[in-house]
């Protein structure tokens, strides 16, 4: 089920690839969405996100913040680039010291491995103009132009433990270690990549599949 739910996602993204763009970041941006608080209380309204500073700030009748440690996940609908992004509350250490809840955003689960990711917006040093490069969308990948971009760290959680994922295909295939012969056959046949947000997104929930 969640293999073909993952199918008309990627189909209906596809489609969604040439719309416009409104020149600002998701982060930048108020969305409709929903708070599930760490006390069990549900807030609706717009909401924007901060995952610099771990942060999710609600607009009803007036802006309200919370941070990491008081929200257990939090879901928008990014309107902007088409569909529901849901993020978790986990504990982590970012800087290597001792773990504090921060947000990772879901790209896809199973019972044996969950992809995580968080992005940010990082300068493009190679250049302007028409010749600009594009930058991947946070849902999937569809381009946008522009000095900056979005920017993506990924994480794998399995067996109840969050590892930062180096974007080396040896890592990958260490990780999904016991399916790895038939993880690269996957990905040599579908010409995917060890790197790229929507290549990784298919390849995990491949691996959920047949695990």
């Amino acid at each position: 089920m969640r293999y073909i739910q993952l199918t008309l996602v990627f189909l209906f993204l596809v489609n969604l690839y040439g719309f416009a763009q409104s020149g600002q970041f998701p982060s930048q941006l108020w969305h409709k969405g929903q708070i599930n608080t760490t006390n069990g209380q549900v807030f609706q309204g717009s909401l924007k996100y901060d995952l610099e500073n771990n942060l999710v700030q609600l607009q009803n009748s007036g802006i309200e913040t919370f941070g990491a440690s008081n929200v257990v996940q939090f879901e928008i609908f990014d309107e902007q680039y088409g569909g529901i992004r849901t993020f978790y509350s986990l504990p982590f250490s970012l800087t290597g010291e001792y773990e504090t809840p921060i947000f990772f955003e879901i790209l896809t689960e199973g019972n044996n491995i969950v992809l995580l990711c968080r992005e940010y917006v990082t300068t493009d040093n190679r250049g302007m103009g028409m010749y600009a490069p594009m930058a991947m969308n946070p849902i999937w990948g569809p381009p946008m132009s522009g000095a900056y971009k979005l920017a993506f760290n990924f994480y794998f959680l399995k067996d109840g433990k969050i590892q930062k994922y180096s974007q080396k295909k040896k890592e990958l295939l260490d990780i999904l270690y016991d399916r790895s012969d038939e993880v690269e056959l996957y990905m040599r046949k579908n010409r995917l990549t060890h790197d790229q947000r929507g290549d990784l997104l298919r390849i995990t929930a491949y691996y959920n599949q047949i695990r």
